[in-house]
């Protein structure tokens, strides 16, 4: 391996393991004059989406919303309908949003594959392809979503972590279109209602938090003997799932962000409390992998989600985020079952909403 590429490797080892401790929460404040700063440049993206390179010092006399965001995060989609909003509402009267695509996964790093998903959601503000991770260490961001709030003059005024407060946010929007000179600014808030995986969460029932399954960041793993790294494994189920863990069953490799079916039948369990659960997987190309859904040991019937049917079947390709159940009330502890009829699926994350 030569020097460049061995630096490389080290500088992503490096972004990788600050990601690591990456995650969203929720807690917007103004900041304190003293921290007042410039919003930094967004020269490190590697590419652009629904415009030609943006520039910090470019924008100036306009408020610029950042969010940073990547497609399989369940908290990022659910914020989505709100952006798409102000992005419309707020445009004449000199809003730019910029969205900066700062990769949680390896697969997520694929330039095409952020294209395609920004078309297949409507996206059509400017997007940073950050797939280097620079404009995300310029800003010292450590979550998804995140909102910086930049005024005409370029300062960051505000900050949002995580999917809440959307009034607050809106109102900081029409406080620095106000102060930028900007007439007749839309002060009202029509209600947003996302659709589908962009559909608010039920915090009420939502009780099973967001469960990574490759090594570096896994937890609740139920499987006797826990998890063996990087190498094929022969997992079974414990007699009894406790709540809000997960295990594998048949042959797996568990790597440092995933886990790979080696075998066919192979299968994989979650005893969670949500009204939906997803999965973030993906089949290696040309090899769709087939999967059948039970809840508690039956069909799933109406509480599939939209990336199964019915009967709980479904088909892995294509790398993101699939909605596998949407329950309707009582939401109680349910034991969901994965059959990976095919090999070579990887799986990432589970999310709840």
């Amino acid at each position: 391996m030569n020097m460049s590429r061995a630096l490389f490797f080290l500088a992503m080892a490096a972004v990788m393991t600050a990601l690591s401790n990456a995650s969203c929460a929720d807690g917007s404040r103004p900041l304190p004059a003293r921290d007042l700063k410039n919003m930094p440049s967004l020269e490190g993206a590697t590419g652009w989406i629904n415009s030609d390179p943006l520039d910090a010092k470019a924008l100036r006399g306009r408020v610029v919303l950042v969010d940073f965001w990547t497609y399989t995060c369940i908290n990022w989609r659910r914020t989505a309908p709100y952006l798409r909003l102000w992005a419309r509402k707020y445009k004449d009267a000199g809003l730019v949003i910029v969205g900066v695509h700062s990769p949680e996964f390896g697969f997520e790093r694929d330039p095409e594959r952020v294209r395609k998903f920004t078309a297949a959601t409507n996206i059509e503000f400017p997007v940073a392809i950050d797939s280097r991770h620079a404009v995300w260490r310029a800003f010292d961001n450590q979550y998804w979503p995140a909102l910086y709030f930049v005024d005409a003059k370029g300062k960051i005024r505000q900050r949002l972590f995580g999917e809440s407060d959307y009034d607050k946010a809106e109102t900081v929007l029409q406080g620095l279109l106000k102060e930028a000179g900007a007439l007749g600014v839309d002060t009202t808030m029509a209600p947003v209602v996302g659709k589908g995986a962009e559909a608010a969460a039920d915090w009420a029932n939502l009780k099973t938090p967001e469960t990574y399954t490759g090594f570096t960041r896994t937890e609740r793993f139920a499987s006797p003997g826990g998890v063996v790294p990087s190498r094929g494994h022969n997992y079974v189920a414990p007699p009894r799932l406790p709540d809000n863990q997960w295990a594998l069953v048949g042959n797996w490799t568990i790597t440092q962000e995933s886990a790979r079916s080696n075998v066919a039948d192979a299968r994989v369990l979650y005893r969670f409390h949500a009204r939906d659960l997803h999965l973030v997987m993906g089949a290696p190309a040309g090899s769709p992998v087939r999967i059948r859904l039970r809840i508690d040991g039956k069909a799933p019937g109406s509480a599939h989600g939209s990336d199964v049917d019915s009967n709980g079947a479904g088909t892995v390709s294509e790398y993101r985020m699939y909605q596998l159940i949407r329950q309707t009330a009582p939401i109680e502890y349910r034991e969901a079952e994965i059959l990976i009829l095919d090999p070579g699926i990887e799986l990432f994350s589970f999310t709840f909403g």
